[in-house]
């Protein structure tokens, strides 16, 4: 028995058992926060941070319907007046923010959700001008990111997002065969979706990026393949590919399925023809073109630096705390912590999340390097002082199963390794994270 499963003797190794156990994009998940008691000032929270290379992130929980797939903290086709008074809530937020942290400066901006592009143009302009005045962001010098999709798009969204400094959409087609999208419970026909594709490179943004989904019901390899052509004949800078998870309160949630191989014969096939096409894989999701522009602006380093989330839904990222609002899937409850969140004053204090201790940030960071590009051992040293491989001697298994290398500068995954992130992130959680997601209650 290895180090790892005498720590963890209820979770397989990475190399056993599903490879498909839980998409890592953040540690820890938002199903491990609790109320901080008592709340923790803003103010306190940023005083001891770097506050020179911020990443300013929005949440915007509404979509215009709820796919068979989604557990994201969104609520579809939202009433009027509940947008315009998550806005005003929002732009209150961003004041009491701003005012906490002081002199900082954002390096990078993103708005996702949720749907962004289900305001509508006028609320699109208003958001961001508003931002840009209350935060001192500016999207022109920085890297900024916008999520839409194509039954919520126009060109006349797409002009104010341009014309404001955006230089990045990503666009979540998951699939250009009208059958899976349907099954997957999102009806969009393929000339809307090549509509809003086309747009998006005719008004001139230098980096667009596709989202596709692999594992959807009725896919086949072939089909898969022909909704990768599809995309590439826009010449998108970076693609996506993300396994279909099913999961509990979802329209597919309702369904039980196993679909590992499929899963991983898709993800195979997709990944060698896009590395084929010229594409470097960054991680088990991203792919990224030769002509994709290089990243300007202010540095950046998401396992370092910290992230400032605005809205209800977003969560924000100090050293040792991170915090946001209640997290729920199920329609009812989500349409509830929005309406409270709406009405919810003065945004002083962070309320609920988690204080991350020195392993929990040890294991953040090697979490965030690891799924990604490795880690780099003389970086990890320079921020904790200590060698990776000591302070996390489970590491040495995925080298001894062939997941992945190191030498004296780095540790990464092989494409073995890649294939397994899934299986790879939640198996280095910790304790203490895994107990309290194990105790959150889906509702």
């Amino acid at each position: 028995m290895n180090l790892a499963e005498q720590r963890h003797p209820s979770v397989p190794g990475p190399r056993a058992g599903s490879p498909y156990r839980s998409y890592v994009y953040a540690y820890p998940h938002k199903t491990a926060y609790r109320p901080l008691e008592p709340a923790v000032p803003l103010a306190e929270a940023w005083r001891d941070e770097r506050k020179d290379a911020l990443f300013l992130y929005v949440h915007v929980p509404f979509c215009e319907m709820r796919c068979g797939f989604c557990n994201l903290f969104t609520t579809p086709t939202p009433k009027t007046d509940l947008v315009a008074a998550w806005t005003e809530a929002l732009l209150r937020q961003a004041r009491a923010v701003r005012h906490a942290l002081g002199d900082a400066r954002f390096a990078r901006f993103a708005m996702g959700g949720g749907t962004p592009t289900l305001l509508s143009a006028a609320g699109l302009a208003t958001l961001l001008d508003a931002l840009a005045t209350l935060t001192g962001v500016d999207l022109a010098r920085v890297p900024a990111s916008v999520e839409v999709s194509p039954e919520t798009l126009d060109r006349e969204k797409l002009t104010v997002l341009r014309a404001r400094g955006v230089d990045r959409i990503s666009m979540g087609v998951q699939s250009f065969v009208e059958a899976e999208s349907r099954a997957a419970g999102r009806p969009q026909s393929t000339a809307e979706v090549e509509a809003g594709l086309d747009a998006v490179r005719s008004l001139g943004f230098p980096t667009l990026n596709v989202d596709l989904i692999y594992g959807l019901p009725g896919q086949t390899v072939e089909s898969f393949l022909r909704s990768l052509r599809a995309a590439l004949s826009f010449r998108p800078e970076e693609l996506y590919l993300y396994p279909l998870y099913v999961r509990p309160l979802t329209g597919l949630g309702r369904a039980s399925r196993s679909w590992d191989d499929e899963r991983l014969a898709l993800y195979r096939a997709g990944r060698d023809f896009l590395r084929d096409a010229g594409y470097l894989q960054s991680s088990m999701r991203m792919f990224r073109a030769a002509h994709a522009p290089s990243a300007d602006g202010p540095v950046y380093c998401v396992q370092d630096d910290g992230m400032v989330g605005l809205g209800v839904g977003a969560r924000s990222y100090t050293r040792a705390l991170h915090y946001g609002t209640d997290y729920a899937v199920g329609a009812a409850a989500v349409r509830d912590i929005v309406a409270a969140w709406v009405d919810r004053a003065p945004f002083t204090h962070a309320e609920r999340g988690f204080v991350l201790d020195l392993d929990e940030q040890r294991r953040r960071w090697v979490e965030l390097t690891l799924l990604a590009e490795g880690v780099d051992r003389a970086a990890y040293r320079a921020r904790f002082g200590t060698d990776v491989l000591a302070d996390l001697p489970e590491l040495a298994t995925l080298v001894d199963d062939g997941l992945a290398q190191v030498d004296d500068a780095h540790l990464v995954l092989t494409d073995a390794g890649l294939e397994r992130s899934d299986a790879i992130g939640p198996w280095l959680f910790s304790d203490a994270v895994r107990a309290r997601m194990d105790e959150w209650q889906a509702r």
